[in-house]
């Protein structure tokens, strides 16, 4: 019998464990369902930290820590969208909200798609920026069917899928790829602030995108 890595041995069991907590709380009604999606979001990322922890590889520390760390700031982002912009909307299953806007559990959500994303790069922020789109787009298409977000307003889309957001969900693998390769060895000061630059980028890339896509002309005139 093939010897089982002790990564696999760790991560597998506690990657089944955050699906099948993750499925349990989505099939709930409201208010419940929000309440143990915040729960499952929250607690998904104390359990990355620890098995990261656990398995011992430094690089796995690493990129669980920024993308915990970008998750957090993610709130902003997603804030912006769905309050400033109207082109998001989170509907209202339980839980604690943003500014009436959007669940306090989104700050968590984007932990476990980043590492995967740091993991698969392994450095490269071009490989971080197609990793990202593909994952990202899988969780945008689900997304809605699963009440957790949806596009809202006139926007450009394909198959229910605002286009405006995958090129900045690529941007933003890229930017936590070289994010944890620039924090290496850094302080803790220099690392929340490479995070911030990181939801900032993002950001700014979903604007410019949405613009883009959605209102610019695209002529010249005289």
């Amino acid at each position: 019998m093939p010897r089982v890595s002790r990564p696999v041995r760790i991560a597998g069991p506690a990657a089944l464990a955050y699906a099948a907590a993750g499925a349990v709380a989505l099939s709930l009604s409201e208010p419940a369902k929000g309440w143990a999606v915040l729960v499952t979001s929250f607690g998904g990322c104390a359990a990355l930290l620890l098995v990261a922890r656990l398995v011992g590889i430094a690089a796995w520390r690493r990129a669980a820590a920024i993308a915990v760390a970008v998750s957090v700031f993610q709130i902003f982002p997603d804030w912006f969208l769905a309050d400033a912009l109207g082109t998001l909307r989170f509907p209202d299953t339980g839980g604690i909200r943003v500014g009436h806007a959007i669940p306090l559990a989104m700050c968590g959500m984007w932990a476990l798609p980043l590492f995967v994303v740091v993991l698969a790069a392994r450095g490269s922020a071009v490989r971080g920026a197609l990793v990202a789109f593909a994952v990202f787009l899988a969780t945008e298409l689900a997304a809605p069917s699963l009440g957790l977000w949806e596009p809202a307003g006139p926007l450009t889309k394909v198959a229910g899928v605002a286009l405006y957001v995958l090129p900045a969900e690529a941007a933003l693998g890229a930017a936590t790829v070289l994010a944890v390769r620039a924090t290496e060895r850094r302080s803790a000061g220099e690392r929340v602030a490479a995070v911030v630059a990181v939801s900032t980028l993002y950001t700014g890339a979903l604007a410019l995108a949405w613009f883009l896509i959605n209102r610019a002309g695209w002529s010249l005139s005289a």
